[in-house]
Formats: C-alpha cells, sequence, structure tokens
C-alpha cells in the first residue's frame, strides 16, 4: 500500500467521523478515549466513574450517574453500544437539534440510574458501567419519531421500529433477575425516561431549555477576561436550537421544525430545507 493510499484512507475515515452529528461525535470519541485508558488502569476507572447504586454512594459521588455511561467492560460492549446510537441516534439529533438530544440521551442514562438507585435493596448494589440506558433511550426516541421506519437485521425480515425497539425492552424485563449481570433495571429506566422526554419533544416543551443555563454558564466564565461582550439584538428570536435575528423568520421557522418533528428532515421539500440551512448560518 502507497503512502498515498494510507492517507487517504485515514483522511476518508477522518471526514467520515466528522459528519456524525456533533453530540454524537463527542460521546463516541470520549467512550473511545476511556475504553483506551482503561487498558492501562481498568479496575481503577471502574472503582472511580462506575456508578455504585448504594444511596449513600450515590448522595456523595454524584459524578457516578454521569460517568459510569462512559465506562464499557469490554470491546463488545463498547462497540454494540455507539453502533446503536450512530446508528439510530444520529437522525434523532439531526431531526431535534443537538441540545434537545444531549436531554434525552443523558436524561435517559441518568433516569436509568435512578431506578437502580430506587430499588438497591431488592437487586443489590453492584457497580454498574455502559451506556446502554442512555442507548436505550435514545432507541425509543427514534421509535417514538419514526414508528414505522424498518430496521433491517441479518437473516430477519425488516421490522418496524416500534415493534423492534419494544421487543428489546420486553427482552430486558423477561430476564430481569436472570443472573446474567447485565442491568436490566437501568436498561427500563432509560427507556422510560427517553419515551417521557420525547414525548414533552413532541408535544411542544422545549427541551432545549435544560441546556442553555449550562452553556450559558460556562461562556460566561470563558469570556470574563475578553473584550465587551457585544449587545443582543432586542429583536433575537430563539426556538429549539436555531436562533434567527429577524422576528418576522419566526412562524416559518416554526413551521418547518414541526413539520421536522413530525415527518423527519427528510420530510422536507427542498425549498423547506434550503430556509432552514440559511437561517441556520445567520449570526
Amino acid at each position: 500500500m502507497s503512502r498515498y493510499d494510507y492517507d487517504s484512507f485515514w483522511n476518508t475515515l477522518k471526514r467520515g467521523f466528522m459528519r456524525i452529528p456533533p453530540v454524537i461525535r463527542t460521546i463516541i470519541a470520549i467512550n473511545v478515549i476511556v475504553f483506551l485508558l482503561m487498558i492501562f488502569a481498568g479496575q481503577l476507572i471502574v472503582n472511580v466513574f462506575g456508578f455504585n447504586p448504594d444511596p449513600f454512594t450515590a448522595l456523595t459521588q454524584p459524578w457516578r450517574i454521569v460517568t459510569y455511561m462512559f465506562v464499557h467492560g469490554g470491546a463488545f460492549h463498547l462497540i454494540f453500544n455507539m453502533l446503536w446510537l450512530w446508528w439510530m441516534g444520529r437522525t434523532v439529533e439531526e431531526t431535534i437539534g443537538p441540545r434537545s438530544f444531549s436531554v434525552i440521551y443523558f436524561g435517559a442514562g441518568i433516569g436509568g440510574a435512578l431506578l437502580q438507585i430506587a430499588l438497591a435493596s431488592i437487586v443489590g448494589s453492584n457497580i454498574v458501567i455502559g451506556a446502554s440506558g442512555a442507548v436505550l433511550g435514545t432507541l425509543v426516541a427514534f421509535a417514538y419519531l419514526f414508528p414505522t421506519t424498518p430496521i433491517m437485521l441479518l437473516f430477519l425480515p425488516p421490522i418496524e421500529a416500534r415493534f423492534f425497539v419494544a421487543g428489546l425492552v420486553a427482552l430486558d424485563v423477561l430476564l430481569i433477575g436472570a443472573g446474567d449481570n447485565i442491568a436490566r433495571l437501568v436498561h427500563l429506566g432509560g427507556a422510560g425516561t427517553g419515551y417521557l422526554l420525547v414525548k414533552m419533544h413532541y408535544e411542544g416543551y422545549d427541551l432545549s431549555s435544560f441546556i442553555r443555563p449550562i452553556e450559558q454558564m460556562f461562556k460566561g466564565k470563558g469570556t470574563k477576561s475578553k473584550k465587551k461582550k457585544r449587545q443582543k439584538n432586542k429583536d433575537m428570536y430563539a426556538v429549539a436550537d436555531v436562533e434567527i435575528m429577524e422576528e418576522k423568520d419566526a412562524d416559518e421557522l416554526d413551521e418547518i421544525l414541526e413539520k421536522i418533528s413530525k415527518k423527519g428532515y427528510d420530510g422536507l421539500t427542498k425549498e423547506e430545507k434550503q430556509k432552514l440551512f440559511e437561517l441556520s448560518k445567520r449570526n
């Protein structure tokens, strides 16, 4: 293989990775980095960042309720979770926007952990790792937004997304207490939380409102030493994950976003896609 072919392969791989929606791209990158670190300090990372459902530990070490989603027990555990996230999650993120998607993904992971805490006295307090709860919540969101989309699996006929995801959830219910060392309750808590959050979005609740205060907090810290902040245009109007400067465009953008939430991005006409692109690029 020539050097040109080698460079071409990695450049192609890089371009493909950069086309993944930003939140999913970041989640995959962090998971891979943590997995590589686990080669050298696996048990230490599990002990520090894994989720312990013991109520006292959860209360005194709250970071675990998030960090456990980035720790995986093996290569296949990581690969399958990230493949599912990339396969179905990218459409969800492109449809509802990165902020709202972040709320669903991390909300599902946290919801799964909370259910495990609530039932720790019954199922025990073993350390939990992996993004499966968050990923299953994302799959539920996909099935809610695109219920009849066919899911293609090897050796099986096409299955509509709603039936496929319902089957995964039912499998977790049936295998509770099977002793297979899989946190079924985290899966179910993630699925339930994902459903509630995507339903809130579909009914008009702005999930991105959970993220904006966090963004403003970090932006405020990062701009203290910089030059005076530019005054915000009084006519600015914010809708979901897009900010536009002219109030007259707000109604048209609302209609486009509503159509995306019901039919997906592919349901837009060519003119609507162009309009959405133009509005998203304005400062």
